[in-house]
């Protein structure tokens, strides 16, 4: 038991934060999502997201997407496989430990 409960020193901080660990999780269950969906959805003020979003896209587990819908800037975002693998240790050590 204790080494499951060792192991929790080595989670992944990037997605242990709660406003990353809503965004990633949020983007496991989709393909890709907008800014204002994200936005909406988590609660998050738009300044707050983007520098989530910034630090998840500096770890390589978010790809963001910056185009237009017409004449609208429209940034879309979606978990990368890097992401995906994070995401699926940072659920096995907090289960295990828990």
């Amino acid at each position: 038991m204790s080494a499951k409960i060792q192991r929790l020193a080595e989670i992944d901080r990037v997605i242990h934060e709660p406003g990353r660990l809503m965004i990633v999780a949020l983007l496991a269950a989709v393909e890709e999502a907008d800014f204002q969906y994200l936005r909406q959805t988590t609660g998050l003020t738009q300044g707050n997201l983007s520098a989530h979003l910034s630090k998840l896209d500096e770890a390589g587990y978010v790809a963001i997407e910056k185009t237009f819908r017409g004449k609208y800037p429209l940034t879309l975002c979606r978990l990368t496989e890097r992401g995906k693998q994070v995401l699926d240790t940072y659920r096995k050590v907090i289960k295990a430990a828990l």
